[in-house]
């Protein structure tokens, strides 16, 4: 079984570099290490008689790796539907399942076709066997494409037909395999873990969380590796789910890359991976087994909404106002601040770099203009270079004497009523959010390196007693304050206050 199995290897490893359409279809194939990694997820005791999909089976690695677990338990046969877009690799699917042809009776169907396309149409007529509950699956294994969906595409609108709002191919195949599935039946997937929060994902997260039950999930530490022969950086999760079961402990496993030769796993209460209150169902993976912030803190239980502060992404899109752009201060004009200007607890301005320095105040850009005052900013995307996920920085109205300002769409915005917030909570919440424990915790539930509005919306906060006095002692110690003393001056006024509590 090794050696079928390594010949797809050798054919996945030919076929991968042939690919014209790859970008365009978004395809990346699987390597063996993660099929045989993710076939072995599928309950023993669930194996017999099994109806499968592959849904974009590309040459079959994936289904080769489940046929092989299949005969390791010596299950004498299979179902098998493969669904593939790119007639080119039809072939190498007939070829793959060959392979097995004298270790097991295999009864398949390989399906050229958009899967997107089959399963809505497959799930919305009310007469095909898939609609009347008479040919669902009982096990599902993909690695489905990753490419957006456009807003006013054929897919979009035969997902919303099928109840689906999403806006990639990704979560698309996922949503519908689930649909396709008996109850009990297991999927075991490959998916960018940006899903897990965000505003983008919310609906898919309540589809999955409506219909399934979250068995494991698999983080990579390495972003680079687990695709390596693609250079795919996304960081992934490999994740089983089980149609229509009551969800029970959740087990997290780890290993640095796709050898799986470090690989550690954990157990977590299901309050753990989704907060029960959290209407965003944001989905927590701690791969540590350390206390999460909150966990350690439980009066760290503040919204930003109950701090009375708001957070918006920086209004000022600069490429839908180039004619009013300007490299420097020049007169009529107000600044324009970017994330490069945030060095710390300082403000850098004005700055020479790429990017202009202000911005020409007119009718056109007034209602996207913020007052003079402190803020606390949030860089929405962190650079390589940065060692947190997570990059504040406070704007004081000393930094400039313009009467408004304007924030580039590049930051988040910390703000009351798009006015400024007094001193001492604005330092405090600059401490806060840079500080490490809320970098680790952050990093729990996002997967990428964007941090969006509702993201912070949804993180906990100290209360505002503990922020102002947070922000009171980073005044007084300015020229002091690094990570290690803001980790040290969180902890002892968090402890601190629950001792007094």
């Amino acid at each position: 079984m090794t050696q079928i199995l390594e010949t797809v290897e050798k054919s996945r490893l030919t076929v991968n570099p042939l690919l014209k359409n790859k970008s365009e279809l978004g395809q990346f194939f699987t390597p063996l290490s993660i099929s045989k990694f993710m076939a072995s997820l599928f309950s023993k005791d669930k194996l017999n008689n099994p109806k499968v999909l592959d849904a974009g089976a590309g040459i079959g690695s994936l289904t080769s790796a489940f046929l092989a677990r299949l005969i390791s338990e010596n299950i004498g046969k299979a179902d098998l539907h493969l669904l593939e877009i790119d007639e080119m690799l039809e072939p190498y699917l007939s070829e793959t399942l060959a392979l097995f042809k004298d270790d097991i009776e295999i009864n398949s169907q390989i399906i050229i076709d958009d899967f997107i396309e089959w399963a809505a149409f497959s799930l919305l007529d009310k007469e095909s066997l898939l609609a009347k509950d008479k040919q669902r699956f009982t096990h599902a294994i993909l690695n489905p494409p990753y490419k957006k969906i456009k807003s006013n595409s054929n897919h979009r609108k035969l997902l919303r037909k099928a109840g689906i709002e999403t806006v990639n191919l990704y979560s698309a195949f996922v949503a519908l395999t689930v649909d396709l599935m008996s109850d009990g039946g297991e999927i075991v997937f490959i998916i960018p873990r940006s899903f897990c929060n965000g505003p983008y994902f919310r609906n898919f997260r309540q589809h999955l969380l409506n219909k399934t039950s979250i068995k494991h999930m698999h983080l990579f530490e390495s972003r680079d590796k687990a695709f390596k022969d693609d250079e795919v950086l996304q960081e992934n999760v490999i994740m089983k789910l089980e149609k229509g079961t009551a969800q029970e402990d959740v087990t997290i496993s780890i290993s640095t890359d796709d050898s799986f030769s470090d690989y550690k796993e954990y157990r977590y209460p299901f309050e753990k991976i989704v907060q029960p209150n959290d209407i965003e169902k944001f989905i927590h993976i701690n791969t540590t087994n350390e206390e999460t912030l909150i966990e350690k803190h439980p009066n760290v239980c503040y919204s930003l909404e109950e701090l009375n502060i708001e957070v918006s992404t920086g209004p000022v899109v600069d490429f839908r106002v180039k004619e009013n752009l300007r490299e420097m201060p020049e007169e009529g004009t107000v600044p324009l601040f970017y994330p490069n200007h945030f060095v710390g607890a300082s403000v850098e301005y004005p700055k020479v770099m790429k990017k202009p320095n202000a911005i020409i105040r007119n009718e056109k850009v007034e209602k996207w203009l913020y007052p003079n005052g402190h803020y606390v900013v949030v860089k929405r995307f962190s650079s390589k270079e940065e060692k947190r996920r997570i990059v504040a920085g406070v704007l004081t109205p000393e930094s400039v004497h313009d009467p408004v300002v304007g924030f580039e769409n590049g930051l988040n915005v910390l703000h009351y009523n798009k006015s400024g917030i007094s001193k001492e909570v604005a330092y405090g919440l600059y401490a806060y959010l840079n500080s490490t424990p809320v970098d680790k915790y952050f990093r729990i539930f996002n997967g990428h390196t964007q941090v969006n509005a509702t993201d912070l919306r949804t993180m906990k906060f100290p209360s505002r007693d503990i922020l102002i006095s947070l922000g009171k002692w980073v005044i007084k110690n300015k020229e002091n304050v690094g990570q290690v003393e803001i980790d040290s001056k969180l902890e002892e006024l968090l402890l601190s206050d629950r001792r007094n509590a």
